[in-house]
């Protein structure tokens, strides 16, 4: 059963040594010969048994997969047993990977006059996460220096950050941007939405452990101290990493939250937002796509919508962050979420880079394949397209190497 600060540097770089760093070489291994042994515990061939980072889980195997949902008859339209089309990311782990070749490329790349960074692009775009994050043990263990020391003395701007984003863990990248979104002047309260809503309850215990790590204080105190109010509310309960997770539905029970929120939103003047916090971020996945069924069968209106009509600011887009990533998240659907917030990202003038870099991180070995089907729906241009016209140089090469092709 499946469910389903940065640095920056201002040196200016010379061109990369090469054009075809890798003239008749093994994809991921310029100018040498096919990789050795790989390290113990580090195995990268199909079927060699990589255990899962923790809270993290691995990547499905590239065979169909049935998902069986328990759920009475009524329900079957919602979620019936499904065949999920195999791996859905775009990221799949390197064959016999071996981190000290990986990590002598990263060093020859960096070493001398000048960066190659086409080599960085090349091994970093062919590895998984799995496959990455032990790279930087790997390098000190070799040569005694910290990589990411190095790359940030060797990169700069936007591809620097998306190469280190590339090599951290995800609960370790995750704590780091949610830090971003609360120090200084201002919130951007739009990643603290985005992280807390669609991160797993083992991922958000992860991810709080790294925070209180690295930042000296809890995730819950850092969100009360900077934000207010029912939003405030909101993200407190979300960080708790408590979502009732099984997934057996109490029909009954969906009918009464249904009820529950028809009364403390449209058959009510003001709105009562505890209700909708109270059963947002504490039902299942599958009893909220039955809630909101039965919503809109009660109301006539799907609770997004419901939502932008009852309430206002930043509680309004924490709650239909939360619906419409509940709504669509391990269904037959494909993830209208983050290819709407894909489009934000590049749309206007300016591009939120750090949410670009963000998502193509993070859903590149989980469902970015499902995201390039929906943008192209939505938005009648590829994302891939629309990288490439937003972006450019090296930070661009990378970035089409994680969404993995055009549409």
């Amino acid at each position: 059963r499946v469910t389903p600060t940065f640095g920056g540097g201002n040196a200016i770089r010379p061109a990369p040594l090469r054009s075809d760093p890798f003239p008749g070489g093994q994809q991921g291994y310029p100018q040498g010969p096919a990789p050795g042994q790989p390290m113990p515990n580090y195995p990268g061939a199909p079927g060699g048994g990589n255990p899962p980072m923790p809270g993290y889980g691995s990547a499905p195997s590239s065979g169909p997969v049935a998902i069986a949902v328990s759920i009475p008859m009524l329900y079957q339209w919602a979620v019936m047993d499904i065949i999920i089309k195999g791996f859905r990311g775009t990221i799949k782990d390197f064959p016999s990977a071996d981190p000290l070749r990986d990590v002598e490329v990263l060093r020859k790349a960096m070493k001398g006059f000048g960066t190659n960074e086409s080599a960085i692009i090349e091994l970093l775009g062919n590895r998984s996460m799995k496959q990455r994050v032990p790279l930087v043990a790997a390098y000190k263990t070799t040569y005694g220096k910290d990589l990411f020391k190095d790359l940030k003395s060797e990169l700069t701007g936007n591809f620097e950050n998306l190469v280190i984003a590339t090599l951290m863990k995800p609960s370790a990248f995750d704590a780091a941007e949610l830090r971003e979104a609360i120090k200084g002047a201002g919130t951007d309260e739009a990643c603290l939405i985005e992280i807390l809503s669609s991160r797993t309850n083992a991922e958000i215990g992860e991810i709080n452990q790294v925070y209180k790590t690295e930042y000296g204080k809890p995730l819950e105190d850092a969100i009360s101290n900077d934000t207010s109010g029912h939003f405030r509310r909101l993200l407190v309960s979300l960080c708790q990493g408590n979502r009732d997770e099984r997934e057996n539905v109490d029909v009954a029970l969906a009918k009464q939250d249904a009820q529950k929120l028809h009364a403390a939103g449209e058959n009510k003047v003001g709105t009562d937002e505890s209700q909708f916090n109270a059963i947002l971020c504490a039902r299942s996945v599958p009893h909220l796509r039955t809630v909101f069924h039965e919503y809109q069968q009660m109301c006539g209106r799907d609770i997004v919508k419901s939502i932008c009509r009852e309430m206002s600011g930043n509680v309004e887009s924490g709650m239909v962050a939360v619906g419409k990533w509940f709504c669509f998240s391990f269904s037959v659907k494909v993830f209208p979420y983050f290819a709407e917030r894909l489009h934000k990202a590049m749309q206007g003038a300016g591009t939120k880079d750090r949410t670009l870099i963000r998502i193509m991180v993070s859903r590149s070995e989980k469902d970015m394949l499902d995201i390039r089907q929906e943008y192209l729906k939505n938005y009648q241009k590829s994302l891939y397209t629309h990288i490439s016209g937003d972006t450019s140089g090296d930070y661009q090469k990378l970035l089409l190497k994680l969404c993995g092709g055009s549409d």
